[in-house]
Formats: C-alpha cells, sequence, structure tokens
C-alpha cells in the first residue's frame, strides 16, 4: 500500500486589504488605548499621528506598544497639521525624514504626508522632489493626502502648495481620506477613479458635505463608503484602509468602543469578497474640530 502524500500545512495568505486603526481615532484618549482597542476588535494594525503626545515621536515605546499587544505599526502620519507646526521643529522637510527614518525603524511601509501650507513657499517648492527621493532612497511609500479649500462665510482660501487635490499634481502615491474629499464636496468614487495606481493608502471616515472636517464613523454620512470599498475590491487593490474618525464627542468609554468597532464592522463587511450590507448604528451627537 502506498505510502500517503504528507504536505506541509500552509500559512494563511496575507489579505490584499488590511483595515488599521489611527491613533487619532481615539484622541483625547491615549496612544496606548490605541493600540489595546485594536488588539481587542481585532484590526490588522495601527497609524501612528505624530503629534504633540510624546509617545508618538518615540519609536522605541511605539514598538514596546506594537509587541504587547500584538498589532503591527503599519503607517506612519507626519507631523504637518496646524496642531503639530511645533513638533521636531520648525522645518518641515527635516520632519519628514526623521518621520520615514520612524517608519524604516518600526518596519512601517507607508508614511501619509499633507501637502505644504501657503507659507511654507520654500518647502513647497521642493515638495515633490523630496517626497519622491525620499520614496526611491528609503522604499518607505510616501502618499501625499488630499485635502480641501478652507472656508469663512462665502470665502473660500487656498491654504495649501502647489495644491490641496493631488489629482492635479504628479505625484507618485496618493492617500485618499473620504472625510476631506466630503469638506472639498468631490466624490470619492471619482477621485478613486481619478487617482488610479497613484491609490496607496485609504483613510475611512465619512462626512456631510459641509465645511468642517468631520471623520464621521463610515455609513453616518453621505460620502457612500461602501461603494468606494466595493471598488478597492472590485480592482483587486491591495494597501491598508485605516479608519480615521473622530471619538471626541463620545459620552463615554463604551460610545467610544462602540464607534470604533462599528468602524471596523464596516469595513470588514463591504470590503469582504462576497459583500454583505452593514447598517451603521446612529451615535453621539458629533460635534466637528480642527482637520487632521
Amino acid at each position: 500500500m502506498p505510502e500517503p502524500i504528507r504536505t506541509e500545512p500552509q500559512e494563511p495568505d496575507e489579505p490584499d486589504v488590511h483595515v488599521t486603526l489611527s491613533t487619532a481615532s481615539v484622541f483625547p484618549r491615549r496612544v496606548p488605548l490605541a493600540f489595546e482597542s485594536a488588539a481587542e476588535l481585532g484590526y490588522d494594525g495601527i497609524e501612528v499621528m505624530i503629534w504633540s503626545e510624546e509617545v508618538t515621536q518615540n519609536p522605541r515605546a511605539l514598538a514596546k506598544l506594537a509587541a504587547d499587544n500584538g498589532v503591527p505599526v503599519r503607517s506612519v502620519h507626519a507631523p504637518t497639521l496646524l496642531v503639530s507646526q511645533r513638533v521636531w521643529g520648525r522645518s518641515p522637510v527635516a520632519k519628514l525624514e526623521r518621520t520615514t527614518e520612524m517608519a524604516l525603524e518600526l518596519g512601517a511601509g507607508t508614511v501619509v504626508v499633507h501637502p505644504p501650507f501657503r507659507w511654507q513657499y520654500k518647502y513647497a517648492r521642493q515638495f515633490q522632489d523630496q517626497v519622491r527621493q525620499l520614496s526611491e532612497s528609503t522604499g518607505v511609500t510616501i502618499a501625499v493626502e488630499n485635502m480641501y479649500p478652507w472656508r469663512g462665510g462665502r470665502r473660500e482660501f487656498q491654504a495649501y502648495l502647489p495644491g490641496w487635490d493631488p489629482a492635479e499634481h504628479d505625484y507618485d502615491a496618493v492617500t485618499l481620506d473620504l472625510s476631506h474629499a466630503s469638506v472639498a464636496q468631490q466624490d470619492a468614487l471619482t477621485l478613486l477613479h481619478t487617482f488610479g495606481d497613484r491609490l496607496r493608502h485609504v483613510h475611512l471616515a465619512d462626512g456631510n458635505h459641509g465645511a468642517r472636517d468631520e471623520h464621521l464613523v463610515p455609513g453616518r454620512g453621505k460620502m457612500h463608503a461602501e461603494k468606494v470599498l466595493q471598488e478597492l475590491v472590485a480592482r483587486r487593490w491591495s494597501g491598508d484602509v485605516c479608519v480615521e474618525i473622530s471619538t471626541r464627542a463620545a459620552r463615554s468609554a463604551a460610545e467610544r468602543h462602540d464607534d470604533l468597532a462599528a468602524s471596523l464592522q464596516f469595513a470588514r463587511a463591504y470590503l469582504s469578497p462576497t459583500p454583505h450590507e452593514f447598517h451603521t448604528p446612529p451615535g453621539a451627537h458629533h460635534r466637528p474640530h480642527d482637520a487632521w
């Protein structure tokens, strides 16, 4: 009788799309809670938003949190927000270099960066070249995020150079943020098609096309986030979909937990090869704040 054929057990395939959690999603609570929540709920990883909280600037502390919770850092957001203008000094060029170094140290494959502000005109002149050179020399994907015009009353302000819309510029890699697209009153599916192969990273949230950057739980706004996720599946896109919501209005730890859980369930439902409908439960009254 012939010997039975023995086969080695196969490791499960890595998912094409990882669903990660931005540390900004638990603000004003601290970064350790983001790691703990991601581990408890089953997120695939973390995106670290670098800002004034000291642990976000410390790769050793972040590596320990990742190891202790079994949740890797998969992306890092450079400190290029208004609220992080003084983090790591005033030179945006040096900030982006240091962020990329941190990504390498943590094993994160992506750095998310905003385009320069209008008053950073020297930085803006070399921004595209710096992004391309850093990405080529390090192997880290540096994905420039879509922003929006600032509005006050009936006036509109162009706050970014060379512009707020990456679709109009020749970046090699871009991040699609659905909340930012909502403020810009852009259709997210149209942006996805316009970005094409340059789309490397997605910030999953929602919005109602108002003038404020809301970062709602997906399904609580008008951006049809489910269609965006289903289109990513249809394209066989690979990358990270990072949940970047605001839970600042949460009245309790339970409300915050429920919002993080609902966002992950939404993402899993519509990123499945056989998607199923998911109705996001209503949440607490939302108070929008400044942009991330």
